[in-house]
């Protein structure tokens, strides 16, 4: 695939991005400026960086934007960056999930595509909004459920559709931390503070903070669709106004069954994630602590470790491997993974070329981060409902 350069240099220019959210004291917004630094594809050019006209401003001083495009509000931004010449190609969102579906919206009505962090909205009617206004728009809408831009769990996905695990019966997708285990929120720590608000989380805390990682993650792998899940969201921190711990049975179409566990108040666990998944042939194991490797029993044979840029690495992994094998990566690798394929659609759809197929079915898309909504829905009305069986809605793509 060709794309217009830059005179000076045989490789594409770099694309305009804006980011909304990620100011001064913000832990995500500088994960993802991280990212997309490693493969120097973007060009950090606007901001609307933070609710605070002067912490936005200072911010954005401090990562070298001019004065007149670091904005005070997201609105102003979107309007003033589809007007310019030089305007931003994307923008990243990075804010609370309570302003994920204006932003994006705002964005998506000025012509500009979407990089928006997990979860895609805090409320399903969001959701599904967002995935008809990118449909009408035909724009690029990337959510960063990063936990797919890993290598070896891409290897983990090609495994399972060549059918080396055979049908698929169990899923097990665990999500454990442990820094929610005291009331920070109300000593002010600001990530906790505005996770633990439902006006700004949603109607779930844990399970919109890490528990749609490990439902993305079992998805992405398996490409099952949900079809039901029963329920029991607890919050155990006295006076906390959302859950902090969820165990979830999952009933997928066709007949495999799952269990998602995910919990902020679980001592002994910094970032606990891991997939399991069992067919009538094989299981397939990660953790994502220790990202590189991929365990793969075929059954009634020993258990082999699959190594990222290893023998027997599959051509997904191979793709989004960077380092020979022993040479670590990690979290910012796979974050970067995923940035460079949306970099990619974004890059093909302003040129009107076909997208990649690599990339596109790499990236989690609008679709996926609503498919995460529906999940965190219909957990939310089982749990009150008892945990009775309910059913997750279908939607539109």
């Amino acid at each position: 695939m060709v794309y217009a350069t830059d005179s000076a240099a045989e490789r594409p220019r770099r694309l305009r991005f804006g980011m909304v959210g990620g100011g001064r004291g913000a832990f995500i917004g500088a994960v993802h400026r991280f990212a997309t630094r490693l493969d120097d594809h973007m060009e950090l050019v606007a901001g609307a960086l933070s609710a605070s006209e002067e912490n936005a401003q200072a911010s954005g001083a401090e990562l070298g934007l001019a004065p007149d495009r670091s904005y005070a509000s997201f609105e102003e931004m979107a309007k003033r960056e589809a007007a310019r010449p030089d305007g931003i190609e994307a923008v990243v969102i990075v804010t609370p999930n309570h302003l994920h579906a204006p932003v994006a919206k705002a964005f998506l009505q000025a012509g500009i595509d979407i990089i928006c962090d997990k979860p895609l909205s805090a409320t399903g009617a969001d959701a599904e909004e967002l995935v008809g206004l990118t449909r009408k728009t035909g724009l690029v809408f990337a959510v960063t459920l990063n936990n797919t831009g890993y290598a070896m769990v891409r290897q983990a996905k090609e495994m399972v559709a060549a059918g080396e695990l055979g049908k698929l019966r169990v899923v097990h997708a665990t999500y454990i931390q442990d820094w929610l285990t005291l009331p920070i929120e109300r000593d002010g720590q600001k990530q906790a503070e505005w996770r633990t608000d439902p006006a700004r989380a949603g109607s779930s805390a844990c399970l919109a903070d890490i528990g749609v990682h490990a439902h993305s993650l079992a998805g992405f792998v398996t490409s099952l669709d949900l079809a039901e899940v029963a329920a029991d969201l607890t919050t155990f921190v006295p006076g906390r106004r959302l859950d902090d711990n969820a165990h979830v049975l999952l009933r997928y179409h066709g007949g495999a069954k799952g269990v998602l566990l995910a919990s902020q108040v679980a001592p002994g666990n910094a970032n606990a994630l891991s997939l399991k998944i069992y067919g009538e042939k094989g299981g397939l194991e990660w953790f994502g602590e220790t990202p590189e490797l991929l365990r793969f029993t075929p059954y009634g044979e020993p258990s082999r470790t699959l190594v990222r840029g290893g023998p027997g690495n599959t051509s997904a992994a191979m793709r989004v491997t960077r380092m020979p094998a022993g040479h670590p990566e990690g979290y910012i690798e796979g974050f970067a993974n995923l940035y460079r394929d949306a970099v990619s659609l974004i890059r093909s759809r302003r040129a009107g070329l076909p997208p990649d197929p690599s990339a596109l079915a790499s990236v989690p898309t609008v679709h996926e981060g609503a498919r995460g909504i529906r999940f965190i829905e219909a957990a939310v009305a089982s749990s009150r409902a008892n945990g009775n069986w309910a059913t997750v809605a279908s939607g539109g793509g």
